[in-house]
């Protein structure tokens, strides 16, 4: 088990370094992209590699960062009845946008993102689709109680609650990756929400509420705790996600999308996050202020 720690925060930290690593590259090296052509063969091939396959690592970290946490935590039972559904359900509903333009909107990928599946969907999509995801579901049960009380209401709500988060993420992304100087994907039809059609959001939306509530049914016998410690994980990709996404757009800048983003994402997870851990640390203190009142009763 110690092994499997080391492996996730390596990849976890990874993860995080290659975010901020693009971000520096994105933002201050590609503006002045003929210094390093300047260097020959050396600097095209470096370009090269970097266009082709820039977000490719930081994704595949994270994917097994966060499936190395969830069989450590969860389960590989749970894990897999998150990741599976959620890969699946998520790399056909992006098969079907860029062949038909439902539920996003019309809308195709260039490069940057790895192997393209039928020549549409990079491999790496739905891999985000689905480590996000599971931070953002993750955040949102721990934060309404589900585990402590698995209400059909509650669960419900961790289902919408999730997959509020999980769109908010998008409000920041989607000009990082389409409306920069270095887009992942472009539109062909530009939306009217800053480039991006108000379809894509409801796209995004409805095709993570339909994973999470796959999963919601499949968990429905087994309750899914995290320790509050445990939670940190689910913030740190969560929060780790949107801040690379966020400078992006700020760095083109799109304040307004990274600012509903925050508030409708961002702030709401932290919430949720605060108020899971100060709700599992609360009964503990009480436990131990009982066994001290009883021990000196017992004198």
């Amino acid at each position: 088990m110690k092994q499997l720690v080391i492996a996730e925060r390596v990849c976890l930290t990874g993860h995080i370094l290659s975010k901020a690593f693009g971000l520096a590259g994105i933002l201050l090296v590609i503006p002045h992209a003929e210094k390093i052509l300047n260097f020959g063969d050396v600097g095209q091939t470096a370009m090269q590699l970097s266009m082709a396959n820039g977000g490719v690592v930081d994704i595949i970290f994270g994917t097994v960062a966060v499936s190395i946490f969830a069989f450590r935590t969860l389960g590989w039972q749970t894990w897999l009845s998150f990741m599976v559904p959620a890969v699946l359900i998520s790399v056909s509903s992006e098969l079907l946008g860029t062949g038909t333009g439902f539920p996003f909107g019309d809308y195709h990928y260039l490069n940057g993102l790895g192997y393209k599946i039928a020549e549409l969907v990079p491999f790496t999509i739905p891999l985000s689709w689905f480590y996000v995801g599971l931070s953002a579901y993750l955040v949102a049960r721990a934060g309404l109680g589900v585990a402590k009380n698995p209400t059909i209401l509650r669960q419900v709500g961790a289902v919408l609650l999730g997959a509020v988060l999980f769109t908010s993420w998008d409000f920041a992304l989607e000009p990082a990756m389409s409306q920069t100087s270095l887009p992942f994907w472009f539109w062909d039809q530009a939306g009217a929400f800053y480039g991006t059609p108000y379809q894509n959001y409801a796209g995004w939306f409805g095709t993570s509420t339909v994973f999470m509530t796959v999963a919601a049914l499949l968990w429905r016998n087994n309750p899914v705790k995290l320790e509050p410690k445990q939670l940190n994980v689910p913030m740190i990709v969560y929060l780790s996600n949107y801040a690379f996404a966020a400078g992006l757009s700020l760095g083109a800048g799109f304040v307004v999308p990274v600012s509903l983003g925050f508030i409708t994402g961002v702030i709401p997870a932290v919430l949720l996050w605060w108020k899971a851990v100060t709700q599992d640390e609360t009964p503990s203190a009480a436990t131990e202020v009982t066994k001290v009142a009883t021990a000196v009763g017992a004198k």
